[in-house]
């Protein structure tokens, strides 16, 4: 595996919106530094919903840009997702909780998927592309920063799987905003998803 590509968000106002987003992503060159909060100079706008030490980095496999490129029909820019990080062999379905990414110095760790909004339908041009996306289960991931330091395009990437309970991305996306069986409780619990999912959890709404 490698990167393809490193992205960078700026604020901008979508179509029939009247607040700003960095959705938009688009590929830069040379290395760029990546903090516990992600990577520096990228626009995260929305603080409630994106961003923070469990969403610090936003990764995006090529194999699912390529099945959403055939999916949609048309050609999609790295970073079109909203993704920090593209990595070269790389499918999302296949991730889970825990999951690390060795790149360089930094050292990234899977938290949790990323769920699609009205910002993204908005930024797609596509009203039912929320739902078509969830059905997908070809999420992304979010990942947390264990180690920071610096990220360019065409560096290996290492992946270490989670040797403990696996909660994919596909299971997280299945059971969003849904009550948890017993089972699915505890397995969530023992792996390292994202905080507010913990959260969520302990405090009986999942």
């Amino acid at each position: 595996m490698k990167i393809l590509a490193v992205c960078l968000g700026r604020p901008e106002v979508l179509a029939g919106k009247k607040y700003k987003t960095g959705i938009n992503k688009l590929a830069i060159q040379g290395p760029i530094m990546i903090d516990a909060e992600g990577l520096v100079g990228d626009a995260i706008l929305d603080r409630k919903h994106h961003g923070g030490v469990d969403q610090a980095v936003y990764i995006q496999g090529s194999l699912d840009i390529d099945w959403w490129s055939k999916e949609l029909g048309r050609e999609l820019h790295h970073g079109m997702f909203g993704e920090n990080l593209v990595i070269e062999g790389l499918e999302s379905q296949m991730l889970a909780a825990g999951d690390r990414f060795s790149i360089g110095d930094v050292l990234l760790e899977i938290t949790s998927p990323r769920m699609p909004c009205a910002t993204f339908a908005a930024h797609m041009g596509d009203p039912k592309i929320v739902k078509r996306y969830t059905q997908a289960a070809r999420p992304g991931a979010y990942a947390r920063v264990l180690q920071g330091g610096m990220v360019e395009a065409g560096q290996p990437v290492t992946y270490t799987p989670y040797d403990g309970e696996r909660v994919t991305m596909a299971d997280m996306m299945a059971t969003y905003g849904r009550k948890l069986s017993e089972a699915d409780r505890a397995r969530y619990l023992s792996a390292p998803v994202h905080y507010k999912t913990r959260d969520a959890i302990l405090a009986g709404e999942m």
